[in-house]
């Protein structure tokens, strides 16, 4: 426990930005400072800047440990990493043969409502990465984190392509707010 545990959300948020700004911004949620909905201003930039620290943190935090080890940590992780995208994008966590993280890169940038995602591009962004193995995600913007039909194909695509070079697909996660869907949870891998 620290001397900042018993404080309030405005009292940290009063240490960061100042309290003149926390009155002005807070309205009894975090979220909106971080990161901002589509028709919210942007949040001040030292939220900017700690929501940054806190996604590093969490994925210097996964290269150092086995990713199978720590579902919550890789959750938390790509809700950082997806918080306040308008558009859909595509990402590629590459892991070691201990699983632990290599490097995180968004390989597709799409729409707010689909990405484009080819099969060969990830081939070889994971041969580059020099992956044993692979965890996806992708978010959906709308809210809703079931997958569709055309998000189980592509990730059966994938893993099928991957194998062909021993690059195992691990997971494939939809990030849709706070709410993040696994497909191994569900099943579909």
């Amino acid at each position: 426990m620290n001397i900042y545990s018993n404080l309030s959300d405005t009292a940290l948020l009063g240490k960061l930005i100042g309290v003149r700004q926390t009155h002005e911004l807070y309205r009894g949620s975090l979220a909106p400072l971080f990161a901002p909905e589509n028709d919210q201003e942007m949040p001040p930039e030292k939220c900017v800047v700690a929501r940054e620290l806190v996604r590093r943190w969490l994925e210097e935090d996964l290269s150092h440990g086995d990713m199978m080890n720590a579902p919550a940590a890789v959750r938390d992780y790509l809700r950082m990493h997806f918080a306040g995208y308008e558009h859909e994008s595509f990402v590629a966590m590459f892991l070691d043969a201990q699983h632990r993280l290599i490097a995180t890169h968004e390989l597709f940038r799409g729409t707010l409502t689909q990405t484009s995602v080819y099969p060969r591009e990830v081939v070889k962004a994971a041969l580059r990465a020099n992956a044993a193995a692979v965890i996806f995600s992708h978010n959906h913007p709308s809210g809703v984190s079931e997958p569709s039909k055309s998000d189980e194909l592509l990730t059966q695509a994938l893993k099928q392509a991957l194998s062909l070079v021993d690059v195992r697909v691990l997971d494939h996660f939809i990030v849709a707010g706070a709410s993040v869907l696994s497909f191994a949870e569900r099943g579909l891998l």
